[in-house]
């Protein structure tokens, strides 16, 4: 047999999410990427990794076996890779940072430069909702999570590294004029929610519900990039983070339409459970963002304040 070890991370990613459009967003490759790699794995088995019933991936008994090894091969990888560079005198390690999905478009800034300077350092990125993000953390699965809501129901520690607003957006089909729009008008709109469990679709209930707008129609997608499109295609309008529509405002695809009360100003929030111990690697990011956070902003965010 022949595969290889990034054929092995990212059947386990899909393994674990049960989903080549997560691990994708989880793995930062491309959907047609994973599913050539799952594909060159499997050629090398007789037996199904994996059986796709409806639009649903699941794993076979078989492939839950091999994940089992999987896991096992590459934490025996991980740990010679750490030994090896340890005895060295480097930083070695694995990062494990859960992120709500809205911030994949924030994160990646801050880690870019630490993980180029610190080449023995593996990073695990899992994108996915607010509820799923706090419960890997609780469950101490993850070392750090990125939200822009603090739980209340967790002892945490936290560094704020910049403001994240959101503004009631809709397509370039929607005519209207510079001035306010009204509670009513915003009404009569088909609005586009996040799924439940989104800390996004929770903000954005807060606001409608504390301006007294009760809405006619309400449609639910599962992820921002979903909503964005369907907000491009004409289907209905979203309160959604600046964060994430950069290049659509831009191109001029969406606009942001005027709206008391908008925009909502929250902070992107780097959080751990202040019981957690830190691993010596995890305890170099944080001192790495204290130290670096205000110069990411400044040349990687400066087109945030035109908004």
């Amino acid at each position: 047999m022949e595969y290889t070890l990034h054929q092995l991370e990212i059947f386990k990613k899909v393994a674990e999410l049960q989903s080549v459009t997560r691990a994708s967003e989880a793995l930062f490759l491309t959907q047609p990427a994973i599913s050539i790699q799952l594909k060159k794995l499997q050629d090398q088995f007789p037996q199904p990794l994996f059986e796709v019933i409806g639009r649903q991936l699941y794993i076979t008994d078989f492939g839950k076996e091999v994940a089992n090894y999987v896991e096992k091969i590459l934490n025996e990888v991980e740990a010679l890779n750490t030994r090896t560079l340890t005895f060295n005198g480097q930083l070695a390690g694995k990062l494990k940072v859960a992120l709500v999905s809205t911030a994949k478009y924030v994160m990646p800034y801050f880690l870019t430069d630490f993980i180029q300077e610190n080449s023995g350092v593996t990073l695990s990125i899992d994108v996915t909702n607010k509820a799923t993000v706090l419960q890997s953390l609780e469950k101490n699965q993850v070392d750090f999570a990125l939200v822009s809501v603090i739980p209340d129901n967790l002892k945490i520690k936290k560094i704020s590294l910049m403001k994240n607003k959101m503004f009631l957006v809709g397509g370039k089909q929607f005519k209207n004029q510079k001035t306010n729009i009204s509670q009513k008008k915003i009404s009569q709109l088909p609005m586009l929610f996040r799924e439940n469990g989104s800390a996004t679709r929770q903000i954005m209930e807060k606001h409608l519900k504390s301006q007294g707008i009760p809405l006619v129609k309400r449609l639910e997608l599962t992820s921002n990039e979903a909503i964005k499109q369907a907000i491009i295609a004409g289907l209905g309008f979203s309160i959604m983070p600046l964060i994430g529509i950069k290049n659509e405002l831009e191109t001029g695809d969406i606009q942001i339409i005027p709206a008391k009360g908008l925009p909502i100003t929250t902070n992107w929030n780097l959080i751990w459970l202040q019981s957690k111990k830190l691993s010596p690697t995890a305890e170099a990011f944080t001192n790495f963002i204290e130290q670096k956070k205000q110069d990411i902003i400044d040349n990687s965010f400066d087109w945030f304040e035109k908004y």
